[in-house]
C-alpha cells in the first residue's frame, strides 16, 4: 500500500466534487454558447482580454475583437476579471462556498495568474522564430511562445506555496484547480474541432496516423505504468489509476477525469497534477532541442513525438511550436525550406486524439471500477456508472461535436466565421489554464508534498518517463510518420 496519507473524503465532500463537474459543464457551455453569437453578427465576448508578445508592456493587452478596441487593454482586463469573478462567485455558492470570501481571494489569484501570463509573453521569453526576434529587435529568446506564461504561473504559485505559506493559505478559498481545468476542457472542444476540421481538409492521412499512434501508445503506456506503480512502488489502486492516466494520457486533465471516474479522493489527482506539470516544464526545456539534433530530417516524427511525450495541452503545443521553429531553422541551413505549420499541426493532431481518448478511457475505467473493483454485494447498475462518469467530459464531447458539425456540415459562411468564434472562447480557455497552473503551484508546498509521499510519486514518473514513455513514443512516432514530410515552401 502507498505511504501517502490523506484523509478519506466524507460523503458531503464527494457530493460537492460531483456538483463541481456539473458547474464546470454549465460554465463551459455558457462560454461556448456566447461565442457562437458572433457567427450571427452579435459579438458577446469580444471585450475579453488577450495578450500579445511584446517588448513594450503598454502594447501587451488588447480586447480580442477590434469592435471593442475603445476599451483598451486595461479596460478589457478589468471587464474580463469582472465577468469571471461574478460568474465563478455565483457558481461556487452551489458548492457551499462563501461567495464573498471567494471573490476576495479570487481577485488576488487572478492578479497573480494573469501577471504571470503577461510576463510569459515578454519577447525575450516568448518569441520563437528568428523573424519574431528581428521584429522585436532582440538577439535572443527562450523561445517558449507566450505559453511560457503557464511556466511563469506555475513558478509563481510554487514560490508563494513554499516561501509565503500564510499568503498561500489565504488564497486557498479561490485555489480550485479541478474546477478551472474542467471548465477549460469543456471550452477546449471548440478549438480542437476547428483544428481537426482544418486538418481533415488538408491532411486526413495525418489524422488517421495520429489516431492509430495514440491508441497503440497509450494502451502500452497505461498498463505498464499501472503495473510499475502497483508492483514496484506499492501504490494502491486509487493512486495508481490517476497516476497511470496522468503519465500516459494527458497529464492534468486525464488525472482529474479518471480520478473522478473511480471516485478518488480530491487530493489524489491534485498531487498527480502537480507532478505532471513539474515534469512537463522539464520536458519542454529538453525535448525540442533533442528533436532538432536527432530528428530534423524527419520533422513529422518529431512533431508526433512531442505530442506523445509531453503530457499537458499547453506544454505540448508550446513544445510543438518550439520544435517546429528549431527544425525549420536547421533544415533551412541545409537548403530545405518546409511550409510552416505542419510540424505543429502534427503535435496538435496527436493531442486532439489524446483529449478525445480521455473521455473514452474515463468511461471504461468508471465501468470497470463500478462492476469489478469498488462494488457492493449486488452488481452495479448502469445508473451507478453514469453517476461516476465525469460530467465535464460530456461538455467537451458536446462542444467538439457541435463545432465540428458547424465547421464541416454547415454553410460556408458559418464555417468561415467559426474560427473567430472559437478564438473568442479560447481566450477564456487560456485564462482557466493559467488559473489552473497557478493554483497547482500554490497547492505544491514541497515540504507537505514530501511528507505525503510526493517523492515516491516523482520516482514513478521518472522511471516511467525516462525508462520507456519517451522511447516508446519515439518508436511509435517513427513507425507512423517516418518518411511523411511537410510540403516544401514554394
Amino acid at each position: 500500500m502507498s505511504d501517502i496519507a490523506v484523509e478519506r473524503s466524507e460523503p458531503i465532500a464527494l457530493k460537492a466534487r460531483l456538483n463541481e463537474d456539473w458547474l464546470a459543464l454549465v460554465i463551459g457551455l455558457l462560454v461556448f454558447a456566447a461565442s457562437l453569437f458572433s457567427i450571427a453578427g452579435t459579438d458577446l465576448l469580444g471585450w475579453a482580454v488577450t495578450t500579445s508578445v511584446y517588448t513594450d508592456v503598454t502594447t501587451a493587452l488588447s480586447p480580442i475583437a477590434k469592435a471593442y478596441a475603445g476599451l483598451g487593454g486595461g479596460g478589457a482586463l478589468i471587464a474580463t476579471y469582472a465577468a469571471l469573478v461574478i460568474v465563478l462567485s455565483l457558481g461556487v455558492t452551489t458548492l457551499g462556498a462563501d461567495a464573498r470570501k471567494f471573490a476576495i481571494a479570487f481577485t488576488a489569484v487572478f492578479a497573480f495568474a494573469y501577471a504571470s501570463w503577461i510576463l510569459g509573453s515578454y519577447a525575450h521569453i516568448a518569441a520563437v522564430t528568428p523573424a519574431e526576434q528581428q521584429k522585436f529587435g532582440i538577439a535572443w529568446s527562450l523561445k517558449l511562445t507566450n505559453e511560457g506564461g503557464f511556466v511563469v504561473a506555475l513558478l509563481a504559485g510554487l514560490i508563494i506555496a513554499n516561501f509565503f505559506p500564510r499568503l498561500a493559505d489565504w488564497l486557498k478559498e479561490a485555489i480550485r484547480p479541478e474546477l478551472y481545468i474542467k471548465i477549460a476542457i469543456v471550452i477546449l472542444g471548440a478549438t480542437v474541432a476547428v483544428t481537426a476540421a482544418a486538418r481533415l481538409n488538408l491532411a486526413s492521412s495525418l489524422l488517421l496516423r495520429g489516431a492509430a499512434a495514440i491508441v497503440e501508445a497509450y494502451l502500452i503506456y497505461w498498463s505498464i505504468i499501472y503495473y510499475i506503480s502497483r508492483k514496484w512502488f506499492g501504490f494502491s489502486r486509487e493512486w495508481s489509476v490517476p497516476l497511470a492516466s496522468g503519465i500516459s494520457i494527458c497529464g492534468v486533465a486525464a488525472a482529474i477525469a479518471t480520478g473522478g471516474a473511480i471516485r478518488a479522493r480530491p487530493a489524489v489527482p491534485v498531487l498527480v497534477s502537480s507532478l505532471v506539470v513539474v515534469f512537463a516544464v522539464i520536458e519542454i526545456l529538453i525535448l525540442p532541442f533533442l528533436a532538432q539534433t536527432f530528428l530534423w530530417q524527419e520533422p513529422l516524427v518529431a512533431g508526433a513525438w512531442i505530442g506523445l511525450a509531453i503530457k499537458t495541452d499547453g506544454a505540448a503545443v508550446a513544445g510543438g511550436g518550439i520544435t517546429e521553429s528549431l527544425i525549420m531553422a536547421k533544415a533551412a541551413a541545409e537548403g530545405i525550406h518546409y511550409q510552416p505549420g505542419w510540424i505543429l499541426a502534427t503535435t496538435t493532431t496527436v493531442k486532439i486524439f489524446i483529449d478525445i481518448f480521455i473521455g473514452i478511457w474515463a468511461f471504461i475505467l468508471g465501468y470497470i471500477w463500478t462492476n469489478h473493483i469498488d462494488k457492493g454485494p449486488d452488481r452495479a447498475k448502469p445508473s451507478e456508472i453514469w453517476q461516476r462518469f465525469p460530467k465535464f467530459i460530456l461538455g467537451f464531447i458536446f462542444v467538439f461535436a457541435v463545432s465540428l458539425w458547424l465547421a464541416v456540415g454547415s454553410t460556408p459562411e458559418i464555417a468561415k466565421a467559426l474560427p473567430a468564434a472559437a478564438g473568442e472562447a479560447n481566450v477564456f480557455r487560456v485564462i482557466f489554464f493559467i488559473l489552473t497552473f497557478f493554483s497547482i503551484g500554490v497547492l505544491s508546498d514541497f515540504r507537505k508534498l514530501w511528507q505525503q509521499g510526493f517523492g515516491k510519486l516523482a520516482a514513478v514518473y521518472f522511471v516511467s518517463l525516462f525508462g520507456f514513455v519517451i522511447w516508446v513514443g519515439l518508436l511509435i512516432s517513427w513507425l507512423f510518420f517516418s518518411g511523411f514530410k511537410p510540403p516544401l515552401a514554394s
